[in-house]
């Protein structure tokens, strides 16, 4: 079936797709149905159903006879080292240490946090808690001692895993330092710490600690445990406006049967496949496309450490997809924008056989055309947009290439997947007319393998997603919906700015100044006006080897907005900036820029923890001409 077809069959029986779905998962008790609405809006799927995320990622299918096919490739140009585990070695590995998490007394339920950098065995780590039942809950690796004690008094946990360091371009970061302090500033202890040491920089262990490999030695192999479809598989803080993050709960079931799905459905891969998503463990992304789905599919997964653009140059991309023959990418909007700042000619791309490289998705912000459009010209190869969340753990709005690719519309990530009925609602909560712009919601009840909820505080989730539009999940982001249905993420909510009563999106306004042959990178912000409200401001890094005046470029800027979107945007204020300010996954720092631009305090966020980036966030404030105390 098509897309249509297949949307359409959810429509008409939600519970049928849902349970077919559920058939290509590995149940040690299947359920006998898929939703369980009894404690609405608090929805739960397949509760009545048994299974094991680390059987289905893992040892079904050694027990298919594919135990020699490789399961993870690891490639670190920051170590120079490459290695790839076996489905049947990753099977040993996860068994052993989640056997000795077991002997030190971790069992189901008990949460256990992973501190690691990109690695191996940060998914070794993750899939052995699977595999025993522990809940786990990965915090990116080198944040700050502070926001890694929080997360230990929020979920505390028996035990923790963590690596001796990370290791980045030119630098080491020691881990160890970081959780020794977050450990003695956090009112929950730990019972015991497994250190993977890394001899670039060693840790110094105390009593509590134990050395990954002595750990695992002797210790008895776990078998997978039976979980619940709706018991917690892991824990995943996001930001929370509170200054408290949000530990997203994600139940297990739906999870699994969820990503399965997406592999062949969205991302169009087969079994056996190499895919790559150029991410972090401690993201959303690295939970679900580094890990979980790629091995619950059976196909290859990449684990890349480093930073692929500029380690050592810009064809890193190109270099790993065609070592590996990676058919597809999934990656962020600025990594291509990095790209093409330093190589606008895509002069590296032809050092490399890509002729089985089929699809590059893009997703964590929004897609400007012109990094699609340069990114279609130079790969040939279908650019594809698509939009979704933390909370929800895979696509709400894509383009589904397994299914039927459907035309792109540049600036769309297209149309909304099975189990997502997308509205445009006003401020009462009313829909709005097609091309209408709005917050994004999605009817209830959210499909499998999105949270169920937040760890410890489902009035806070309630409160958070579920009570300004009864009946609705709030997405947070603003866009609209044209008349053939595809979805326009334009900003979050929160950038939304009225100018003299009329909302605009910095986003659309973002669009058009990426469109400059000058401008490699901007962000718009809006900025207290007394006659308007608020007026858009423009800050945009140029391609590198630009030498025309800044003022012509931003005289171009302005008259650019004003030619496309109107002088209804009243956008006059734009300057040249040589970077803008970033947290460590890349996303721009908007809100902490608009804040500043607005005359308030600016103290530095403890969620930005690497000194380099704290560091490179000073720079490019001072650049803006912005002082701090």
């Amino acid at each position: 079936m098509g897309y249509r077809e297949t949307y359409q069959s959810w429509q008409d029986d939600p519970e049928a797709f849902w349970m077919k779905a559920a058939e290509a998962i590995s149940w040690s008790k299947k359920p006998t149905k898929a939703l369980n609405d009894a404690n609405a809006p608090f929805y739960q799927w397949f509760s009545d159903g048994e299974m094991n995320t680390c059987y289905n990622a893992v040892d079904r299918h050694v027990e298919d006879g594919r135990g020699d096919q490789a399961a993870i490739i690891y490639d670190s140009p920051v170590t120079d080292t490459k290695r790839t585990l076996t489905y049947a070695e990753l099977q040993e590995a996860t068994a052993r240490l989640g056997g000795a998490l077991q002997a030190k007394g971790v069992a189901k339920g008990d949460r256990v946090i992973i501190y690691m950098p990109m690695v191996p065995e940060a998914l070794v780590a993750m899939l052995a808690c699977a595999r025993i039942g522990a809940v786990h809950s990965v915090v990116f690796g080198g944040f700050a001692a502070h926001e890694l004690a929080v997360r230990i008094d929020d979920a505390t946990p028996k035990a923790i895993i963590a690596g001796s360091c990370g290791i980045e371009p030119g630098r080491i970061v020691p881990y160890k330092p970081l959780l020794d302090d977050a450990i003695e500033q956090s009112a929950h202890n730990p019972e015991f710490c497994v250190i993977l040491q890394r001899e670039e920089c060693r840790a110094d262990m105390t009593a509590r600690d134990h050395d990954w490999n002595a750990f695992q030695q002797d210790a008895p192999h776990a078998a997978p445990v039976a979980t619940k479809g709706d018991d917690p598989l892991y824990i995943l803080y996001t930001s929370g406006t509170t200054g408290q993050p949000k530990g997203v709960l994600r139940p297990a079931g739906g999870h699994a049967v969820a990503l399965h799905w997406t592999m062949s459905n969205i991302y169009d891969i087969k079994p056996g496949e190499v895919f790559w998503a150029a991410s972090d463990v401690g993201w959303v992304v690295g939970h679900s496309y580094i890990c979980y789905a790629p091995l619950i599919y059976g196909a290859t997964t990449i684990v890349f450490e480093g930073k692929p653009v500029g380690t050592p140059d810009a064809g890193t991309f190109w270099r790993v997809i065609s070592e590996h023959k990676a058919v597809a990418l999934f990656t962020a909007p600025t990594a291509f924008r990095a790209i093409k700042r330093v190589d606008p000619d895509g002069s590296f791309i032809g050092n490399y056989d890509l002729s089985h490289f089929r699809t590059l998705f893009l997703a964590g912000e929004r897609a400007d055309p012109d990094t699609i459009e340069w990114a279609q010209a130079r790969l040939g190869v279908p650019v594809i947009d698509h939009w979704w969340q933390t909370e929800t753990g895979y696509t709400m709005v894509g383009n589904p290439m397994g299914l039927e690719p459907l035309p792109v519309k540049i600036g769309s990530p297209t149309v909304p997947m099975p189990g997502y009925r997308i509205e445009v609602l006003d401020e009462a909560g009313h829909p709005v007319p097609s091309g209408t712009l709005g917050t994004i919601a999605a009817k209830l009840p959210l499909p499998p393998g999105t949270l169920s909820g937040l760890w410890q505080a489902q009035d806070r989730f309630k409160k958070s997603y579920l009570t300004n539009f009864p009946g609705y999940y709030e997405t947070g982001d603003a866009g609209m919906v044209d008349e053939d249905g595809y979805v326009y993420i334009m900003a979050r909510t929160d950038d939304v700015i009225n100018v003299a009563g009329h909302r605009l999106s910095t986003g659309a306004m973002e669009e058009v100044l990426a469109g400059l042959p000058d401008v490699a990178e901007c962000a718009v912000i809006g900025v207290k006006d007394e006659l308007k409200g608020q007026l858009p401001m423009g800050f945009l890094c140029l391609t590198d080897g630009i030498t025309r005046p800044h003022a012509d470029v931003v005289k171009d800027a302005i008259a650019r907005v004003r030619q496309e979107i109107g002088p209804v945007a009243a956008f006059k204020l734009a300057c040249v900036v040589d970077r803008l300010p970033k947290t460590r996954s890349g996303k721009i720092l908007r809100a902490t820029m608009a804040k500043i631009a607005d005359g308030e305090a600016f103290k530095m966020p403890a969620t930005i923890d690497d000194p380099a980036i704290l560091d490179e966030m000073r720079e490019a404030l001072q650049t803006l001409g912005y002082a701090q105390n």
